[in-house]
């Protein structure tokens, strides 16, 4: 899940979560995120199955904003801006 200043939620699926998160933070693709500035990565999860991955989409758009900000809480108490974990992996290599 993706957010902004104003902790507006946004929630999506990938196949390499890197290079979306990009695309959001540098509104390269026109819509919702790029309008709302979702720069901030606050919550995913992993997995190699994709229709259990646009289920769970599907399950958590479905959920209301108390229910959301409570599975990002328990992951992300700070809802720190996971991505920037990603500079560090890219350091790494």
């Amino acid at each position: 899940m993706m957010t902004n200043r104003s902790r507006t939620l946004y929630a999506g699926v990938t196949n390499d979560l890197h290079r979306r998160v990009c695309e959001h933070k540098y509104r390269l693709v026109a819509g919702f995120t790029s309008e709302y500035n979702m720069s901030r990565l606050v919550y995913y999860e992993a997995t190699s199955d994709v229709r259990g991955a646009i289920a769970r989409e599907n399950q958590i758009k479905s959920w209301s904003r108390a229910k959301k900000k409570a599975l990002i809480d328990g992951f992300n108490p700070s809802w720190r801006d996971l991505s920037e974990d990603f500079a560090d992996a890219d350091e790494a290599s």
